[in-house]
């Protein structure tokens, strides 16, 4: 007997200005006013997209001790821009990216409360930790927390801010114009928590959403992060888009359900994932390496080997050689702000690596950012990149991909109107939305159910 066809899941990631967008071509709009947010949600909910995900930047990043102006513009923020988008989408989900280093778990709760309200049961928090000590200058607690109580301040953050989203129960609120009462429960809302991070007690003031609580994302690589997903998401980022990699990251993270009462089912496993399209797969090869050139730019080679070097690095010629004096190894880092900086652990080997490359292959310093850096996951025609994205996920290396487009906010466009009906035609993707919430379009029972079943479970196991 064949296995059944997974259904594919996909979601629109918003980028703002950075490595992979363009901001310089002709077709690329603002990164900052609504009407492009709007214009990007509009194409994902006519495409029938889960949900548009949001990332965060707390700090604007530098190089040098300056603003890294090529990719300066900041980040609105996170929660006015999926209010204001609620208003103007109907079923498509709003994730965004909270971080649970610098936040309390009270106003968060509330934020999250009030945008699934006002959503009608769309809202979902991508829980996050901050990493740098940088990024904490802009908040009390500083750059102080230690790395190690990170995920544990993250943990109980959840587990505090699900307390309080599950202070109401749901039918509290009587609003009996006849007798005047408005709750049948005085006692609604109230909490207590006591823990290593929060001791807070009162009353939650938002009332039981239409989810219940936010859908939970989560993004970590390491073994920490794959627990905290485990054991407390309902869908998990990967950076591995490859198909021996994903199915690797597949397995590991599934696995891990069990020892925490779950299955398989019960958290998503969702990549990022580029593409550039064209009329035949040679153009779109074509088309991608010109895509590469523009995200690649001179002053953004020097800039990311820079990164490496950990020196000023202006003086040379991106397209010229490599430079051949050796990175400085040094707590004290040029540049700030910027995760990449975290994957170069020996910057003197990997400098010996790309030199090898770069001679070995006649590469500028250009040539070699660009062909060393993250390319397209997804190039070929819209037959090609449709049929590709459904093997990956009936070859279990993810259950869908979150799309990055380099061209905001139109560039999700084509994919809108061309792939997306070749998924649909081969009956793994939705003709149409199923139900309101977000919950709904991923697959993801209601937490009230997920109680009662397990109630349920337990009087059986009893009996």
């Amino acid at each position: 007997m064949s296995k059944p066809l997974k259904q594919i899941h996909l979601a629109a990631h918003f980028p703002g200005v950075n490595n992979t967008t363009v901001w310089s071509d002709p077709a690329a709009g603002s990164h900052i006013e609504f009407s492009s947010f709007a214009h990007f949600a509009r194409t994902a909910e006519r495409a029938k997209f889960d949900f548009l995900f949001l990332a965060e930047g707390l700090r604007l990043r530098e190089q040098g001790g300056k603003i890294y102006d090529l990719d300066v513009v900041g980040r609105p923020d996170t929660f006015t821009v999926l209010a204001a988008l609620a208003a103007v989408t109907e079923r498509l989900g709003l994730t965004g990216t909270i971080n649970s280093t610098f936040n309390e778990p009270y106003e968060v709760a509330r934020q999250f409360a009030s945008l699934d309200h006002l959503s009608g049961g769309r809202s979902a928090w991508n829980v996050v930790t901050s990493w740098d000590a940088f990024t904490g200058e802009n908040f009390r607690r500083g750059g102080f927390l230690p790395q190690e109580e990170r995920y544990s301040r993250a943990k109980e953050f959840l587990t505090t801010a699900h307390e309080l989203f599950d202070s109401w129960r749901g039918d509290e609120i009587l609003a009996d114009q006849a007798t005047g009462t408005f709750l049948r429960d005085a006692k609604a809302g109230a909490f207590v928590h006591q823990g290593q991070h929060f001791d807070i007690h009162g009353r939650f003031n938002v009332p039981r959403s239409p989810q219940g609580r936010p859908v939970i994302f989560q993004a970590g690589e390491s073994d920490e992060g794959r627990e905290f997903a485990a054991s407390s998401a309902d869908a998990i980022f990967s950076r591995y888009s490859t198909l021996k990699e994903g199915q690797a990251f597949y397995t590991d993270v599934k696995s891990r359900l069990p020892k925490y009462g779950r299955r398989p089912d019960q958290l998503l496993i969702l990549p990022a994932a580029t593409f550039v399209l064209g009329d035949t797969d040679q153009e779109a090869a074509e088309l991608a390496r010109e895509v590469r050139r523009q995200q690649v730019s001179g002053a953004t080679a020097i800039k990311h080997l820079e990164f490496v070097w950990n020196r000023d690095l202006s003086a040379y010629d991106p397209e010229g050689p490599l430079p051949d004096v050796d990175p400085v190894v040094d707590e004290e880092h040029i540049s700030k702000g910027r995760a990449q900086v975290r994957m170069y652990r020996d910057p003197i080997a990997i400098a010996r690596e790309w030199r090898q490359l770069a001679e070995a292959n006649k590469w500028s310093i250009r040539d070699l950012v660009i062909n060393t850096g993250n390319r397209q996951t997804f190039v070929g025609s819209p037959a090609t990149v449709a049929q590709t994205i459904n093997d990956f996920v009936q070859a279990d290396a993810s259950d869908g991909f979150i799309l990055v487009p380099h061209i905001t906010p139109g560039g999700l466009d084509a994919f809108a109107d061309q792939v997306v009906p070749l998924l649909q035609e081969q009956g793994v993707f939705r003709a149409d939305y199923e139900g309101t919430t977000l919950r709904d379009h991923l697959g993801l029972a209601h937490p009230d159910a997920e109680v009662r079943a397990g109630a349920a479970a337990s009087e059986r196991a009893v009996s």
